[in-house]
């Protein structure tokens, strides 16, 4: 179009006009507000240990009556072949008999909710107070053979981090000690000791190592997975003393130098309501103590896992 003499821009018709304004105007936006949340009916697990990893470790004694588990612990004591007297007969001795008791302790753990937590709340939380009450007592049959394998006195003295060399020093002690390595030798770890040992070409390697926690057998489907290694069952557990720490304890042991008592039959998951004030309840009740029978059955590492923490 040609510029009027007077040197303006001639005006935009109507229709132009408009469309340009339309293109660059402001338009207010709407807010939405009405948003809706939707909870999850299922409840997710919080990360915690929920079964007993090492009552099946230890010599266990099903206690039906009583305070007290008595374990009988008996051999040759050492002895040696005899030849006949110049009397003609065979010289005699006795046995070696040792009796060693495990005084039982109740533990409980009772969680309770009230009526209204229960209608207000999300989630099923009548079915979490029997769970969790069983996982409880599970956790405590633990501490008590822990706390018991850290009453041992043979270690490996200062801290170090795991190495095959450490390893062998506790089979060896094991060893001289005349502790049979039948099957039942137990290794309780802690999740470093186990990343340590697992960068060697002698765990990591399937030449030597029988049994892999790894494995997607059956197997493992109901029971805690462990790693068979040089004739030992070695078991992860996150609950070992000083566990992520400069001073961690992992134990070297024998099923029969471990003694544990519990009420096995009649321990205790009931769960019930409360009429008068409004809650359901659920308890877990059991008896339960542990004895080393076998000092000499006993090593502990002291081990080093403070360098694989979380920062």
């Amino acid at each position: 179009m040609d510029h009027p003499g007077n040197g303006l821009i001639p005006p935009l018709p109507k229709a132009a006009l408009w469309k340009t304004l339309n293109r660059f105007s402001w338009r207010p936006t709407v807010a939405n507000t009405a948003f809706q949340t939707q909870f999850r009916d299922e409840t997710v697990a919080t990360f915690e240990a929920t079964k007993s990893l090492l009552s099946a470790t230890v010599t266990t004694e099903a206690m039906i009556k009583g305070s007290q588990g008595t374990f009988l612990v008996a051999g040759s004591g050492g002895a040696t072949a005899v030849t006949r007297g110049v009397n003609g007969r065979i010289p005699g001795r006795d046995l070696d008999l040792t009796q060693s008791t495990a005084t039982l302790t109740e533990w409980h753990d009772k969680p309770q909710v009230s009526g209204f937590n229960v209608f207000a709340s999300q989630g099923e939380l009548k079915g979490l107070l029997q769970t969790t009450a069983v996982t409880v007592i599970n956790r405590k049959r633990d501490d008590d053979i822990i706390t018991t394998l850290n009453t041992a006195t043979q270690d490996s003295g200062a801290a170090q981090t795991a190495s095959v060399p450490l390893v062998m020093r506790g089979i060896t002690v094991l060893g001289n000690n005349e502790v049979p390595f039948d099957g039942n030798i137990w290794g309780a770890i802690t999740p470093a000791f186990l990343a340590y040992i697992m960068q060697t070409t002698e765990f990591s390697s399937a030449d030597f190592v029988g049994m892999k926690a790894y494995d997607a057998s059956p197997q493992w489907k109901d029971m805690q997975g462990f790693y068979r290694w040089n004739n030992v069952n070695w078991i992860v557990h996150p609950n070992l003393p000083g566990v992520g720490t400069s001073a961690e304890k992992c134990f070297l042991y024998h099923k029969s130098a471990i003694g544990h008592a519990t009420n096995t039959s009649t321990m205790q998951a009931v769960a019930g309501y409360n009429e008068e004030d409004d809650y359901s309840f659920a308890r877990c009740s059991a008896y339960m103590g542990s004895v080393l029978l076998q000092n000499s059955g006993v090593f502990v590492f002291n081990h080093d896992g403070s360098a694989l923490v979380a920062e």
